[in-house]
């Protein structure tokens, strides 16, 4: 397999200029077409369309589609995928930062970039590319000019993270938060904590660092015998302290580092206070990494969130604040809890049902209620299947479909809405009716 790989990496270097594929459709001339397989399709029977539109070599694991010496057998295409991307990251050697958690790695992952951006040429997951296809193939993207590389790991089961982490073989590592998600693959909450602290795991086992919100106990206690560079809100011990400045509603914080009296203050484009922790852990690492801290402040207000991620929208209608692209108690409840906060007119939310949460589901969901009962949120429009099993009193709708025909009938205007659920009940494709 060595050898393969060796074989296979020279012609990656040369022939191939450095470019994969998994599409046959979009084959750059000379590139390399890897045939993976998912639940209903199968690469191997494109793998002779992929030499067809250009690639130089087709990697199949089916010996009945082996034409001729440009189709490459090997035991399992996906390994050979992950072995070759191991095989470059170490080639190019440059320090990878590897991220993960529960909610805001996507986010965090932005807001890194955009800081350290300010000093290095650095390679970044693009949008959540970050399963066991997306870390290979982002890691093969590295190039000679690029300085460091943030490579973002998500996880819905057991032992990914741990699988991930011996592709990306990072340097440092950050851990956003763990929280109530995937526990349909994880099983229960400490199946969560566990899977995610592979990545110190790793680190611990390869003498790395971690980045760690000192706020977070649970993160805390999990990253024992790793060198850490601590950040926090409360916990003032980090080397770099921030506090809340403003959140109505854009998102400003102050920080400073440890033993200095000088302050910088961060003002986001980004809603919500639960995204103090991410942005406080971009100024860590821009720090730890040489980023002057006003050039830090620069590059977090000139962050623009997108894809639904704690956006704030104004239409003609009403003032959005939409955080659809997923959802789970964690992030939910946090939600939730800043929307109540927030001193705006006329507030409204829409929910969305929290999805692979397994046998939690109905207790999760009539948790949610509660706590809009607690916060005296009463304009809601539920949406899904699990919450239509709570008790609850508020408007509910069994898909968004249904939802979209309400609104059509009876239009919103002169709200101040939340938008929060998980991306498959496509909340998103309500927001032009808003």
């Amino acid at each position: 397999m060595d050898n393969l790989i060796e074989k296979l990496y020279e012609h990656f270097c040369t022939i191939a200029s450095s470019t994969i594929t998994t599409d046959s459709r979009n084959c750059p001339k000379n590139s390399i077409f890897f045939a993976l397989k998912g639940e209903s399709f199968d690469g191997n029977l494109y793998a002779e369309k992929a030499i067809e539109n250009g690639c130089s070599l087709a990697i199949i694991d089916n010996k009945s589609c082996q034409k001729d010496e440009r189709y490459w057998l090997v035991d399992n295409v996906l390994q050979t995928l992950q072995d070759l991307a191991s095989y470059h990251r170490i080639a190019m050697g440059i320090p990878v930062i590897g991220i993960t958690g529960t909610n805001g790695k996507t986010t965090t992952k932005e807001l890194l970039a955009a800081v350290l951006s300010k000093k290095y040429n650095v390679l970044y997951t693009q949008g959540n590319l970050n399963n066991h296809i997306g870390v290979p193939l982002t890691l093969l993207n590295i190039r000679n000019e690029h300085q460091l590389a943030i490579i973002e790991m998500g996880a819905n089961h057991p032992g990914e993270i741990k699988t991930l982490v011996h592709i990306a073989a990072p340097n440092a590592g950050l851990i956003t938060n763990v929280g109530k998600a995937h526990l349909e693959g994880f099983g229960d909450f400490n199946g969560v904590i566990n899977t995610k602290s592979e990545l110190y795991d790793f680190l611990r086992e390869t003498g790395g660092e971690v980045f760690l919100n000192l706020d977070n106990e649970i993160l805390t206690e999990k990253a024992f015998g790793i060198e850490r560079y601590g950040y926090g809100l409360n916990d003032k011990n980090g080397i770099v302290n921030g506090e809340i400045v403003d959140n109505s509603p854009y998102l400003s914080l102050s920080f400073s580092k440890l033993g200095e009296t000088k302050t910088y203050i961060a003002q986001s484009n980004l809603i919500g206070k639960y995204n103090a922790e991410n942005i406080m852990a971009a100024v860590c690492v821009g720090i730890v990494m040489g980023v002057e801290p006003q050039a830090i402040c620069d590059a977090i207000s000139n962050y623009m969130p997108q894809n639904n991620r704690s956006q704030f929208t104004k239409t003609e209608k009403n003032d959005l604040i939409i955080d659809a692209y997923n959802a789970n108690p964690t992030s939910m409840k946090a939600s939730i809890e800043n929307f109540a906060s927030l001193n705006l007119p006329a507030k409204m939310l829409i929910l969305g049902d929290m999805r692979e949460l397994g046998a939690d589901s109905e207790t999760e969901h009539q948790k949610i209620i509660d706590l809009l009962n607690e916060k005296d949120l009463l304009n809601v429009f539920l949406v899904g299947e699990c919450f239509a099993k709570t008790q609850h009193s508020f408007a509910s709708f069994s898909n968004v479909e249904e939802l979209s025909k309400y609104i059509k009938k009876r239009p919103i205007s002169g709200q101040t809405i939340l938008i929060k659920g998980s991306n498959g009940i496509k909340l998103n494709s309500i927001i032009p009716l808003l």
